[in-house]
């Protein structure tokens, strides 16, 4: 027996390209917890979790999803009080 499993249309986010790229990238980092896409785009992680399943290829979407489940870098209540940055020192070359 073939289970149904009905479910509701996702409503398009009214981001630019621009943005809905930086949100994933964001998405994607380790050390981005889900609190600054949230301060920086208004996102919870529940939103981030739609975008991603609605953008990423569904392999690419199970890698992700893999990856950042209970992640202590992508919650700011489990990282370590000793990190205090977003990023690596020597991610943005200038």
């Amino acid at each position: 027996m073939i289970k149904m499993i009905a479910r509701k249309a996702i409503a398009p986010f009214p981001f630019s390209d621009a943005d809905l790229s930086r949100i994933i990238e964001m998405a994607w980092e380790d050390r981005t917890p889900f609190e600054a896409i949230e301060s920086g785009f208004g996102l919870s992680e529940c939103a981030v979790i739609l975008i991603m399943r609605r953008e990423l290829k569904p392999r690419s979407f199970r890698l992700w999803r893999t990856r950042v489940h209970n992640r202590k870098t992508k919650h700011l209540a489990l990282r370590d009080p000793a990190v205090n940055r977003g990023y690596c020192p020597t991610q943005y070359k200038r």
